[in-house]
């Protein structure tokens, strides 16, 4: 398992390390936590200005700073460069506190989800919504408003719904999680730690999953809530990550995906005979022959719904054979179709039908979609 030093680490990446700036040359000093590399600091300044050494006594009462000084000796055995001024080093040492100190993370504050918008003000348009347990980076602050981006969201968020500072980075440990981010076109998650094992799926580039543990090579991920897999960490960015705020155009395409997956819903198989199975094929040729897959299965499940309703006859034959419901059914053109045998796809469309397939939900009626009735639009067709 990742430990939580190995968590923090990650999740303050580019924090933990001090650079002291030395007549132009760069020297990294790395503290073990954010506490000492303040203190570090200090006290490389107070080693590089002669205030400590190891050979004489401190010439400081400050605790912090003769901490530091050792701390720093420890780090880093080298000799530095003499030409820093006080004045130089006070500014460092201030700056670096500074910087230690301001912290750009950001949480939502709020139960549920708060509004993004666009501009500092009630009345802008909204960009997305920050929801509970989400966090991102503050990018600017003004009159009780804070400009933030949250994965794929930027915009204006009131300071009363957010979480600050020690705050926010104390929510992020607790609600966020070590991911791993796919940085290949395709990456198979296996079954064990091999090349040779079996595959679990497939994770596309760009998509992430939570990391348990990295080993010889290989990270191991959650699959599912039970199921761990293995992939090569070579292929994979792991870093500490908290949920991100959506756009509004992200909530509107999930909105129809969930709309689509209320709409696809199995409702059941209905048991039949062979004979229905061609006599639902036939008509959904008549009536969808040239419409795509799912325009042949919505016309197979309006079918069905009304055979499953109550409201209509019973059986596949007596509700394709209903009076002026089906008039392909009774001109002539099903039993044409039946002798000569549907197609394949309208086969298919039909066996799936009836074992509980739509693209429709409910639906019990369909017509040409240029007729303006509201509904489910699949190709020339409305379904409702």
């Amino acid at each position: 398992m990742f430990s939580k030093k190995e968590i923090l680490k990650r999740s303050l990446a580019g924090l933990m390390t001090a650079t002291i700036v030395l007549t132009g040359v760069q020297t990294p000093v790395h503290a073990d936590n954010l506490q000492d590399e303040v203190t570090l600091h200090a006290g490389a300044t107070a080693v590089m200005n002669g205030a400590y050494t190891e050979e004489t006594e401190q010439k400081t009462d400050n605790a912090d700073l003769q901490a530091g000084a050792a701390l720093y000796l420890e780090k880093d055995g080298e000799e530095l460069a003499e030409a820093v001024t006080e004045v130089d080093a006070g500014a460092i040492v201030e700056e670096a506190a500074e910087a230690e100190k301001a912290s750009d993370a950001v949480m939502a504050n709020v139960s549920d989800a708060v509004n993004v918008r666009v501009e500092p003000s009630e009345e802008a348009e909204v960009a997305g919504k920050l929801y509970k347990n989400c966090g991102g980076t503050i990018l600017e602050q003004a009159d009780g408003w804070t400009k933030l981006t949250s994965g794929e969201l930027t915009g204006w968020t009131k300071d009363e719904f957010l979480l600050f500072g020690d705050e926010a980075e104390a929510m992020q440990q607790e609600v966020g999680s070590l991911k791993a981010t796919v940085k290949t076109d395709a990456l198979r998650v296996r079954k064990e730690a091999s090349e040779d094992a079996g595959i679990y799926t497939v994770l596309a580039l760009g998509e992430s999953v939570t990391a348990v543990e990295e080993a010889d090579g290989w990270v191991t991920v959650q699959v599912d809530e039970d199921t761990q897999g293995y992939v090569r960490a070579d292929y994979v960015d792991v870093a500490f990550m908290v949920e991100t705020g959506k756009t509004t155009e992200q909530i509107e395409a999930e909105k129809k995906e969930e709309e689509k997956k209320k709409l696809s819903e199995n409702r059941g198989a209905v048991s039949c005979e062979t004979s229905d199975v061609t006599l639902l094929a036939a008509l959904i040729q008549c009536e969808a022959g040239r419409e795509s897959y799912e325009g042949k299965l919505a016309v197979g499940a309006v079918v069905m719904n009304r055979v499953r309703s109550g409201s209509y006859p019973g059986s596949i034959s007596g509700v394709i054979n209903a009076p002026s419901q089906f008039p392909p059914a009774t001109n002539g053109k099903v039993a044409a179709v039946i002798a000569n045998g549907p197609s394949a796809s309208c086969v298919e469309a039909a066996q799936a039908a009836i074992d509980g397939a739509t693209n429709v939900g409910g639906a019990t009626h369909f017509r040409a979609a240029s007729s303006g009735q509201a509904g489910v639009v699949i190709g020339n067709h409305v379904f409702w």
